[in-house]
């Protein structure tokens, strides 16, 4: 690992550790500093500024060139809260070697941190921590005495509370020995625990990188017509603490994008699904959601229709503005019909069928463009059937 390289070398380089809370990151940075004998300057990019980067570039420079020779590292917690001005006053200070640069961030880092500041630092992804690294966290604790002894059941319990996060766990620990001891408690069972943590919650940020991250495992499980792993992303969603109101947006979106026309019904049942939560509220609203999520699951899929738009949007930005043609424009006063506006127009309802073969509805030059296909799936088959006979008539009346 270039993080154990680095230590062993006593050479450190600038990095960005990149994870999510209670994996590490704050205390790596203090090891690097303590292995290279380094001044550690902390920074939260929270509460900090760009008064704070300047005293910690006179400390540096203090410490370079005081009798010590001492080097120093510069973490910044939460580096993505910082601006691009104040992440680019780093830069002049790293690429000269005055202080190493650790940032620590929970978002990522290719969307929050400064391109130029990026290329100059290494950037190593820390992992939650796994159940059984928790498990040790609560042994430790219990072997040195921090918490009286907790059931198999009860330590099941705080592992997933935790949800990965060393930190959360220890504050957890921390908080049920203060109420052990006021209780006189020397063994810590399920039921006490349930009854001091009250409601478990997870982990979950809702404007963050986890967040996205499970909203598209949603929207790809329904894309992949997956009812069990829609329903489960569905869940975690509410269970994190997602707003009900924004799920429903999601699936009209999931439905127009990816059923689309295979099944209409499916955009009407998802804007259903939403007037009921309105109706309804939490949590007799959210099983109408649910509900929808599972038709959404099982429906044909068809992304015809966003192909076809994305298509057509492309070609509206790129091209020209071309005129409407004569006879498509409107002609409400006699001017515009002395100046031939609407001329030549076949009305459809007086065609063969309701349809004027050979017509053409495109401006001059775009004639032969086709932009909506079809899928061979749900309604989609008809109108596939539909639109291939209406572009044979009309090959036929154009030749």
């Amino acid at each position: 690992m270039p993080l154990r390289i680095a230590f062993e070398s006593g050479q450190p380089h600038s990095c960005i550790l990149w994870g999510p809370p209670g994996t590490g990151k704050t205390t790596i940075a203090r090891l690097m500093a303590d292995a290279f004998d380094a001044q550690f300057l902390s920074i939260s990019a929270v509460l900090g500024g760009v008064k704070d980067i300047r005293e910690a570039v006179e400390r540096a420079v203090a410490a370079r060139d005081g009798l010590e020779q001492r080097r120093t590292i510069v973490f910044v917690d939460e580096v993505h809260r910082f601006n691009k001005s104040q992440q680019d006053a780093f830069l002049p200070h790293v690429e000269s070697g005055l202080f190493t640069f650790i940032g620590a961030t929970t978002e990522n880092p290719s969307f929050e941190v400064n391109s130029a500041l990026l290329s100059r630092a290494a950037v190593y992804v820390l992992q939650p921590l796994g159940n059984d690294d928790l498990n040790q966290i609560v042994l430790r604790a219990q072997g040195i005495g921090a918490v009286p002894a907790i059931d198999e059941a009860a330590v099941d319990r705080l592992v997933a509370y935790a949800d990965g996060d060393a930190r959360r766990l220890l504050n957890t620990l921390e908080t049920l020995s203060v109420a052990a001891t006021a209780e006189k408690l020397d063994h810590i069972g399920d039921d006490w625990l349930l009854r001091v943590l009250g409601e478990r919650m997870r982990r979950y940020d809702k404007g963050g990188e986890q967040f996205y991250d499970t909203i598209s495992a949603l929207h790809k499980s329904v894309r992949g017509s997956d009812p069990d792993a829609s329903l489960y992303w569905f869940v975690r969603m509410l269970d994190g603490g997602a707003d009900p109101r924004y799920m429903a947006r999601r699936l009209v979106r999931m439905a127009s994008e990816d059923i689309g026309l295979a099944d209409p019904r499916a955009l009407r049942l998802a804007l259903d699904a939403a007037e009921v939560y309105e109706r309804l509220g939490t949590p007799e609203g959210e099983l109408a959601l649910a509900e929808c999520v599972i038709y959404l699951a099982m429906a044909p899929k068809s992304n015809a229709v966003y192909v076809a738009y994305n298509n057509v949007k492309s070609l509206i930005k790129s091209d020209g503005t071309r005129p409407v043609p004569m006879h498509l424009r409107n002609a409400p006063t006699r001017l515009m019909k002395q100046l031939d506006y609407g001329k030549g127009y076949r009305y459809a309802h007086d065609e063969e069928d309701g349809f004027a073969a050979g017509e053409s509805y495109f401006p001059e030059g775009l004639e032969s463009r086709r932009f909506y296909e079809p899928v061979e799936r749900g309604l989609e088959i008809r109108i596939s059937e539909k639109l291939r006979e209406l572009r044979k008539r009309n090959d036929e009346a154009k030749r």
